[in-house]
């Protein structure tokens, strides 16, 4: 039986935005946090009682040291888009795998990995629910899918396995595309829209996000928790109107300029095979598409709701990076979500527009 008040939680990609903010969610409601990331983490920024191990998810010995004693494995790392896709694969196929099978060895209570709404590649029908096709897009989405594949198959083998499968989650700290997005709105710059905006995007708050998980660790009935779930903000509009919600906070003089979805796509296309922009596939075939999954079945189960709207959860996180602005441009640039992107030849429109 686990003393809910005292878990013993080790989360995985815990030097990342989402292992910070689950750090500290799970840190607040008592329970003791280890933390393992290949990254070097900046221990300022959490909660003082973490434990920090440096490692790898595909190393087995170490993992299995790690995880002995522990009640719930939240496992929140994996390789980015941006990576090669050999390391995609590696990371996101082979270390879950591996993470897995030492759960089980460990008889760990609760399991929950940290999906993506990619797997759902990019969708005609919505709202998108969990039972619909899985076709991921590129390395990412893919491994993606194969990981979850091996969720069903090790609760075959008796352990319970949550499958969260978030939409583009953002909030403090959070940097990444948007960090492009917000570098372009803070200098006032008209932002280009693929398509026209009036396609409804679901995001989501991280503050969201983190209480869910923890909530699935806490579940009396682990049986409820064992199976995939969507989740994403419960209030949005379209693209245009979140936006604009966001221009209208900012002050800044920013507004849409809509673009030719078509012939944008093609040059985006082409501009990431040639290695000179940031945005992958998945981003931009997605961007004048609806997307947004249903939630009712995480509702049923949790009998929760999001705290937030899209439009919130955009403003919370551009008012971090205000906050922030000057420590943020002194870092170099990264591929992580804590690390602003290098925008390549998005840097040339933007000072055209």
């Amino acid at each position: 039986m686990i003393s809910y008040s005292s878990m013993k939680v080790l989360i995985t990609g815990g030097a990342g935005f989402l292992g910070l903010h689950l750090a500290d969610f799970f840190c607040r409601k008592g329970n003791r946090v280890t933390l393992v990331d290949i990254a070097d983490f900046d221990k300022k920024e959490y909660p003082s009682q973490c434990r920090f191990v440096k490692a790898d998810v595909r190393d087995n010995r170490l993992i299995g040291k790690v995880m002995v004693g522990h009640d719930a494995v939240v496992h929140a790392a994996a390789a980015l888009p941006l990576w090669p896709a050999k390391e995609i694969f590696s990371i996101n196929v082979a270390g879950t795998r591996n993470l897995l099978e030492l759960a089980l060895k460990n008889k760990i209570k609760r399991f929950i990995y940290i999906s993506s709404t990619a797997v759902y590649g990019v969708p005609k029908k919505h709202p998108i629910e969990e039972n619909d096709a899985l076709v991921g897009v590129g390395p990412y989405g893919q491994s993606k899918i194969e990981a979850e594949k091996a969720c069903r198959f090790y609760r075959k083998k008796g352990l319970t396995v949550t499958v969260l499968r978030p939409k583009t989650f953002i909030g403090t700290h959070r940097l990444g595309v948007f960090e492009i997005l917000f570098d372009w709105i803070k200098d006032g710059k008209k932002i280009p829209m693929i398509g026209n905006g009036n396609n409804r995007y679901q995001l989501l708050a991280v503050d969201d996000l983190v209480e869910v998980v923890y909530l699935l660790t806490t579940v009396k009935n682990k049986e409820k928790t064992n199976s995939e779930f969507n989740i994403g903000a419960e209030k949005f509009v379209s693209v245009k109107n979140d936006l604009q919600a966001l221009f209208d906070y900012a002050a800044s003089g920013s507004s849409i300029l809509p673009t030719p979805a078509f012939l944008v796509k093609k040059a985006l296309w082409l501009f990431e095979k040639l290695k000179i922009s940031p945005l992958y596939q998945w981003v931009y075939d997605t961007a004048d598409k609806d997307s947004y999954v249903s939630i009712e079945k995480l509702i049923k189960v949790l009998k929760w709701h999001p705290k937030y709207s899209n439009s919130e959860a955009l403003i919370e996180s551009y008012r971090w990076y205000l906050d922030n602005y000057q420590q943020i441009k002194s870092r170099p640039a990264g591929i992580t979500h804590t690390a602003g992107w290098q925008q390549g030849i998005l840097k040339l429109f933007k000072k055209i527009l």
